[in-house]
């Protein structure tokens, strides 16, 4: 059944089996050109799935899907950073807070490292004050989630193509969960339906030229690894000719 997508490594059946569905769709809505794991411009993401559809007249309709299969998958793309951000000052204050009360009350805590006790850095982990680890715990995963799990998010700012979709079995459809802006295509007997139309992202006629090309680019690399093409037979192919 999923023979004309070739797994990724350390991809599961079920995320492999979404992406078919989400190019047999594209193609049935008339996106002739698709292709996965497609680099895209501008943006050091991959699209699980991109896709380009003619339009008369006119430069072509570019989308991106994205299939989730798990919540924890899901949400960890779908930061927004503005929110996170936010959260992130809030949590830094009350560190703060903590630090100049923990200061006094434990002053042993001082390295002595300065010429003003007040500027004295403080090794606060040492007397595992359950308040403190907390606040440190949600720092970090703060930090760790605006560096690295806003992709929804950095896909639509940079316009990466013109619509957007999630591909989500049918149990982890939640409104809620869905990034602003994305369509929705949900599993249901082996087919995926539509559930939320995505909102329109203008961009340049020369974006969506870049975006067909990385298409194509990565189309070749998918045929040269199932006819066993490799780069250094290409070398050896060019050395031949020259």
């Amino acid at each position: 059944m999923d023979a004309g997508v070739a797994p990724k490594r350390g991809e599961t059946e079920a995320h492999r089996r979404l992406k078919r569905l989400a190019i047999l769709w594209a193609q049935a809505h008339g996106y002739a050109a698709c292709a996965v794991e497609v680099s895209l411009p501008h943006c050091r993401y991959r699209a699980d799935v991109a896709a380009c559809r003619a339009r008369s007249n006119e430069g072509g309709v570019t989308a991106i899907f994205e299939c989730k299969q798990v919540l924890s998958d899901l949400r960890r793309d779908n930061c927004c950073s503005a929110a996170a951000r936010e959260r992130l000052a809030t949590i830094n204050k009350r560190r703060q807070v903590l630090e100049k009360h923990l200061r006094v009350h434990y002053p042993t805590l001082r390295a002595g490292d300065s010429l003003f006790p007040e500027f004295d850095s403080a090794d606060f982990t040492r007397i595992g004050h359950t308040g403190y680890k907390k606040v440190m715990r949600e720092l970090g995963a703060l930090q760790k989630r605006i560096c690295g799990s806003t992709k929804f998010e950095c896909l639509t700012r940079y316009r990466c193509a013109n619509v957007f979709y999630l591909v989500l079995p049918n149990e982890l459809y939640r409104d809620r969960e869905v990034p602003i802006g994305w369509g929705v295509l949900v599993e249901a007997d082996g087919s995926l339906d539509l559930r939320q139309k995505p909102a329109w992202h203008e961009n340049s006629a020369d974006a969506r030229l870049q975006f067909l090309q990385r298409i194509a680019a990565a189309g070749t690399r998918q045929l040269n690894r199932s006819l066993e093409i490799s780069f250094e037979l290409i070398e050896a192919e060019r050395r031949a000719r020259l």
